[in-house]
């Protein structure tokens, strides 16, 4: 049984600290060396198998023209504001030493010449968008091959070169491209410092003692160095998005550390009620590691259904951050427990550090000595016990009154869009934002997303002349490149310009024309095929395939959740609703993110300095991450609730006990995860902003609106319904991996059958445990 092993884990660390934190330390230190040794960098690549972008990809490798690979550029004007041009002396002169210097880089396969194009005189078409039209704004286009051949040293020594020319050269330098989306490092950092630092704080205001607030953070620390190692030697065997180790630390520190807690306030309790320490920490692992165990692997579960997008990255992405919050979820039933043993009996006492703390919770200190519940606090649970019961006595209105406010901040969803944010909408502070505005400047915002068309003409020379004109002749299409054609081949690559940035719809509009009108306009009805691809379209492509299975995505993940639910609580209604108000506060959190991102509403106060679409695929990782997370608040409440309901038999007591005796818990557990998610919303990249502010905003609905308001009042409103199951689907169901009870007698925990009376929908008898 479950929760006997659980004991006997959590009682065997503690009772040996010292061995079980050496293994950490030693897996710690193996992960570490592992990731030094043969570990990658992170390495985005937007493909994936059937779409368009991806055939085009595949014609243009067929064809060997290069342009299948990485891209870079660098975009130049003179220091002196625009005085001088580049048509001649030294400005001239050093746009062709750039060139010269870039070509020489390791892996570049060749470069754009703007010093040459200038020789075209002022027309802008037979400069081949290099030279602006007034000299003042020149590219040097840079191609590599593509991505498996490179890494982030290609990356460093393009940048070096930057960095050394500018002191030599007269000219200002800024460089983007695709590498730079492929190998820049992610900026994580000092936001995770921020969210320790808020979770720290927080930690101790709840239990007004250093050493339980520190054990948390320790137990996350290790958690999350064994699994960024471990992700970073997964991302040398393939290639793991940049996004994962931003999000693998955002969600494992907020799961390690709202895991922790739920176990140790349970330890506390136990501490409270004359239990020696080792017994009690293998007591609450047993108990509250139970949910720990279930919730972790739901969250596990979900990410990993990811795969079926049929995007690779997603699925690598989505295995990489799975992998972190395993190993929170081994962390918390055995590094955990050793901790608690090593702590000993300190930790059920504040100390004069902690009575400070204590006194900051409550005017009335001398109330905590007569609290029922250790782990929710006297003056607190009382607090909460009469919100509860006045929430009880006005279901209606409370619960119309919160699904009103939900609904109304899920609206901005039907405007969502998808998409992905370019260098357009990073600070000013990057070379890519700069890079990106002078091109925009110098030659339209499409030119900082060009399409190219890959066409096998099936040997009629027609098609191609059909092409160019009807391609050029499209209104979104503001210009074209000189068609390139592989003598070998035959494939034809043109590069055309659009009228709009790579992230307005109007972008993605053209690429819908060009494929559903224009090109099949041009080649007609024979052999001859033709494909858009390139940057913009790919990341259009995966947009709308995430798009496209996100439904059955949602569908799968609701229908686990709702199975999971029943199998922990022997109920019909109570997981329908779960899923149906997990559902609404995501739906609430998709709303705001559109409303802030897509908006702009409040963009400033996170440091946005633009409005973004929704990148592709947030809504569908955030969803996975959101119904697992809720499970942990789900289950840690529910149980309690039919605890209370198991002892009492009436279901408003049930209800009024078992929210408020855990509302303490749940309410500094998402305050832990709604730091250290927004502490990443700050960040420079759109993507992470994203992450941090829509994780942030869930938690927070879900811990206040839902939890201490929806929950109350529907479950009142349900009455003995709550628990009911019919008899048939009671004798086909296994028993649930989570305890429904908390009793002093452990063994019993997984023998214990409570459900036939709940089976029939009538209030079984009461029973007192033993408190």
């Amino acid at each position: 049984m479950l929760s006997k092993a659980l004991l006997r884990l959590g009682a065997s660390a503690a009772r040996h600290p010292w061995r079980v934190i050496a293994a950490w330390l030693i897996a710690a230190t193996l992960a570490v060396l592992a990731s030094i040794a043969v570990g990658g960098r992170t390495a985005d690549s937007m493909t994936a198998p059937g779409l368009d972008s991806q055939r085009a990809a595949q014609l243009i490798e067929r064809a060997g023209t290069g342009q299948e690979g990485m891209t870079a550029q660098v975009v130049v004007t003179p220091l002196d504001g625009g005085a001088t041009f580049f048509d001649h002396g030294s400005a001239r002169t050093a746009l062709t030493r750039l060139q010269t210097e870039v070509q020489r880089l390791p892996h570049v396969l060749g470069t754009s010449d703007p010093a040459g194009a200038l020789d075209a005189g002022r027309d802008t078409t037979v400069r081949g968008g290099l030279v602006s039209a007034d000299g003042r704004i020149a590219v040097v286009r840079v191609q590599y091959p593509d991505q498996s051949r490179l890494s982030a040293e290609d990356l460093d020594a393009l940048v070096d070169l930057g960095d050394r020319l500018r002191a030599e050269l007269p000219l200002r330098i800024e460089m983007g491209g695709s590498l730079f989306y492929a190998f820049s490092d992610p900026d994580g950092g000092v936001s995770e410092l921020i969210g320790l630092l808020a979770a720290a704080t927080i930690l101790f205001l709840a239990f007004g003692s250093l050493v339980a607030a520190a054990l948390p953070i320790g137990m996350a620390v290790f958690g999350l160095t064994v699994g960024v190692a471990t992700m970073t030697v997964l991302a040398g065997v393939t290639d793991v998005p940049t996004f994962a180790p931003i999000l693998g630390s955002m969600v494992g520190l907020g799961v390690g550390i709202d895991y922790a807690l739920f176990v140790l306030a349970r330890h506390r309790e136990y501490l409270a009620r004359g239990l020696d320490p080792h017994e009690a920490a293998g007591r609450a692992v047993a108990t509250a590691g139970r949910p720990v165990v279930f919730a972790g692997g739901t969250v596990v579960v979900s990410i990993l259904g990811l795969a079926v997008a049929n995007v690779p990255f997603m699925t690598v992405g989505g295995f990489a951050v799975s992998i972190v919050v395993l190993i929170m979820v081994v962390a918390s039933v055995t590094l955990l427990p050793a901790f608690l043993g090593a702590a000993g009996p300190r930790l059920a006492r504040a100390g004069r550090i902690g009575r400070i703390g204590r006194a900051l919770r409550t005017r009335r200190p001398g109330r905590l000595a007569r609290r029922r519940d250790p782990a929710a606090g006297g003056a607190h649970a009382a607090g909460w016990r009469r919100w509860i019961g006045h929430v009880s006595r006005h279901p209606v209105p409370y619960a119309v009154g919160a699904a009103g406010l939900l609904l109304t901040a899920a609206l901005p969803v039907l405007g969502l869009r998808v998409g992905l944010p370019d260098d357009g909408s990073l600070p000013h502070s990057r070379t890519e934002r700069r890079a990106y505005d002078l091109v925009a400047e110098g030659f339209g915002p499409g030119t900082n997303g060009p399409l190219v068309i890959a066409a096998d003409p099936a040997g009629d020379p027609a098609v191609l002349d059909r092409l160019v004109a009807t391609v050029a002749a499209d209104p979104g299409i503001a210009s074209l490149a000189p068609t390139n054609i592989d003598r070998a081949t035959g494939i034809a690559t043109l590069v055309v310009f659009p009228t709009t940035s790579p992230q307005d719809k109007a972008t993605a509009d053209t690429i819908a024309r060009l494929r559903s009108d224009v090109l099949p306009t041009a080649i007609g009805q024979g052999p001859a095929r033709a494909h858009v691809g390139g940057a913009a379209a790919s990341l259009s492509d995966v947009g709308h395939r995430t798009s496209e299975r996100l439904p059955v995505f949602v569908a799968a993940v609701l229908a686990m959740s709702f199975l999971l639910l029943m199998l922990a609580f022997r109920s019909i209604l109570v997981p329908l609703k779960a899923v149906l108000l997990n559902l609404l506060s995501i739906g609430a959190s998709y709303g705001i993110m559109v409303a802030v991102f897509q908006w702009g509403w409040g963009g400033a106060l996170i440091g946005l300095e633009a409005t973004v679409p929704i990148v592709s695929f947030i809504p569908m990782f955030l969803f996975a991450i959101l119904f697992g997370l809720s499970m942990d608040y789900e289950v840690f409440l529910l149980s309690r609730v039919r605890e209370e309901y198991l002892r009492t038999g009436d279901n408003r007591t049930a209800i009024v006990e078992g929210v408020s005796g855990t509302a303490r818990i749940i309410t500094s557990a998402a305050l832990i995860m709604v730091a250290v998610f927004l502490s990443f919303a700050v960040a420079d990249d759109p993507s992470t902003k994203m992450f941090g502010l829509g994780l942030a905003t869930a938690i927070f609905i879900d811990a206040t609106v839902v939890r201490m308001v929806l929950v109350p009042a529907t479950m009142t409103l349900l009455g003995r319904a709550n628990w009911w199951l019919p008899k048939r689907l009671d004798r086909m169901l296994p028993h649930g991996p989570v305890g429904t009870h908390d009793t002093d007698d452990i063994d019993d925990i997984d023998d214990t059958d409570d459900t036939d009376a709940e089976s029939t929908g009538e209030a079984p008898r009461p029973r007192v445990l033993d408190r």
